[in-house]
């Protein structure tokens, strides 16, 4: 049986960078496009080019669940988000979006019985106490789902994603991240290598190519993988 996996948030900024790492690895990938998307027509043809196949389930566990009973992916990769600034626009939220339709994802896995690697694009800085449903709070409540869940598991906490190619214009997440890894770069020369490499920014291509790596290494089951490991 052919190797496949499913990309849900496939359009963002690192899971455009997933598909892309998945194709050049040889994965067959199903690249999940909202069936309402304006820009479905866009995606078919960026994502058919590289070898990828567009999927629009519609968001539900039930609907959900029969693809996943279908296609059987052996990689889950959850890569969903929103911001302040959209969810004003589309009504999304934290609790919704980042948590609402990552726990459909896995409700269906469970239901569809099958055991993929499921890969969680959480944060750095995720942990107990924060704001209810705010954007740290709502990774460390799934996180701990995914955890007791009993499906086969990665965690990855990356720092700053950022790059020149984003399609949303980020200027504070830019600076943060130009500033950190200064300070960071500071810290390494000064023997805390540890430190920089936990915290320093990324890119989308880089952390997508770990994802991918981390998704099919039988050691990297059940981990949650920070710093170097997402390099």
């Amino acid at each position: 049986m052919s190797e496949l996996a499913f990309v849900a948030g496939a359009t963002g900024y690192t899971g455009r960078a997933v598909v892309a790492a998945l194709r050049r690895a040889g994965v067959e990938t199903l690249a999940h496009v909202r069936p309402d998307s304006s820009a479905l027509a866009r995606w078919q043809a960026e994502f058919g080019a590289l070898g990828a196949t567009v999927d629009t389930t519609p968001w539900s566990v039930e609907a959900l669940t029969r693809t996943f009973e279908r296609t059987r992916p052996m990689s889950i990769f959850a890569l969903l988000g929103t911001t302040r600034r959209r969810g004003a626009q589309d009504g999304g939220t934290y609790a919704t979006v980042d948590y609402g339709l990552t726990a459909m994802l896995l409700a269906a896995a469970k239901a569809a019985g099958i055991a993929p690697r499921f890969v969680y694009l959480s944060s750095m800085g995720v942990g107990p106490g924060g704001r209810r449903d705010s954007y740290l709070e709502v990774r460390w409540r799934f996180e701990q789902e995914l955890i007791a869940s009993g499906v086969p598991y990665v965690i990855a906490r990356p720092s700053f994603i950022t790059g020149p190619d984003r399609d949303e214009s980020r200027p504070m997440e830019r600076v943060g991240a130009r500033v950190g890894d200064a300070v960071l770069g500071l810290a390494g020369a000064l023997g805390g290598r540890g430190l920089r490499d936990k915290y320093a920014s990324t890119t989308a291509e880089i952390l997508g190519g770990a994802l991918v790596r981390l998704a099919r290494s039988p050691a990297a089951a059940n981990t949650i993988a920070e710093g170097s490991d997402l390099r």
